[in-house]
């Protein structure tokens, strides 16, 4: 008797079963459109269904904006773990790695001297205007970079130091700063642009001064025009980064014209923040370079003048252009003069 019992309840679950199979079957078919795609106005559409198929939750607004009307958008997700994750990884190995590098290279190679020591006499090398250009340029570059940066690390690096209050005003001055220092950037890389472009395009003597380590590894001094190699590869980023960083951040600035949707500019913020962050790193080996890396390098943008033998070492071919065409243009030499 107790095996015909059991026998019964078995049977029973088993055809329980068998037609909530049947009934579920038809349900979840009225959920999807003859073609395969989701049908939003079924009864039974599940939340996963319509992420996958809509990438999107999205509602209806009455206000003109209606992209505020997306409500959940998984993409955004994947955006902020690049801003939060990714982004750091890659701006700290950047910018970290070259402040290792360049003190390691300094603690091996020390400062580039100059070998035959200084001469007394001086030559102009940046007029007064590519000096101011540079200068304006080179500040706004620094705000720009702190304030941007603070984006990514402000809040893991400087909230353990401060009040949520404080960091909340340092954040807000840092965004204004940001928006604003960026006209006259743009400006800057524009005339850099403008005033450099005809020394900067490569030439076989850059091969050269590449294959001879450019002065800075070795004791060796290639010969070298106005810009070495080494110049114009900083010139190049200056103003193809300026420009991809200019042209993203004014996208940012003035969101969703033309055809942009909330994933294009996702890209665009994704974009502007690893050329950023790249552009740092190259230019601290600029600052580098012409701070503490090369003897008498800062007197080119500090003075506009350098010593006569440091342009012999490190730029003899422009040199021997200046004094022939001093030569041809004063006899006496009107463009060296004694140093004070």
């Amino acid at each position: 008797m107790q095996t015909l019992t059991r026998t019964l309840q078995t049977f029973a679950s088993a055809l329980a079963l068998l037609c909530i199979v049947l009934v579920a079957v038809p349900a979840a078919a009225q959920t999807r459109n003859s073609d395969g795609s989701v049908n939003p106005t079924a009864s039974a559409v599940q939340e996963g269904q319509l992420l996958q198929e809509l990438q999107r939750v999205q509602g209806r607004v009455s206000i003109p904006d209606k992209k505020e009307g997306v409500l959940i958008q998984p993409a955004g997700r994947d955006w902020r773990y690049f801003h939060e994750v990714t982004l750091r990884w890659i701006g700290g190995i950047a910018i970290l790695g070259m402040l290792l590098l360049l003190v390691g290279f300094y603690l091996v190679r020390g400062m580039v001297r100059l070998k035959s020591g200084r001469s007394g006499r001086t030559i102009v090398r940046f007029s007064a205007f590519e000096r101011f250009v540079h200068w304006m340029t080179a500040a706004c570059f620094i705000i720009l970079g702190i304030t941007g940066l603070n984006i990514t690390f402000g809040r893991p690096l400087l909230m353990p130091l401060m009040s949520a209050e404080a960091f909340t005003n340092w954040s807000l001055a840092a965004k204004y700063a940001h928006n604003f220092v960026s006209f006259p950037f743009t400006i800057g890389v524009v005339l850099i642009f403008l005033m450099w472009i005809a020394g900067n395009i490569p030439n076989r003597v850059d091969a050269e001064w590449v294959k001879r380590g450019g002065g800075i590894i070795g004791d060796d001094h290639p010969p070298a025009y106005r810009f070495n190699a080494g110049q114009k590869m900083i010139y190049w980023i200056v103003v193809l980064g300026g420009a991809a960083s200019a042209i993203s951040g004014y996208l940012l600035m003035f969101p969703f014209y033309g055809n942009f949707t909330i994933s294009g500019m996702q890209t665009v913020q994704m974009v502007h923040s690893i050329v950023a962050v790249l552009f740092v790193a190259a230019m601290l080996a600029h600052i580098y370079i012409g701070t503490i890396g090369m003897e008498g390098a800062f007197e080119a943008m500090g003075t506009g003048e350098v010593d006569v033998n440091w342009a012999r070492e490190h730029h003899s071919l422009w040199l021997e252009e200046e004094q022939a065409r001093a030569r041809g243009a004063a006899p006496t030499g009107a463009r060296a003069t004694p140093a004070e």
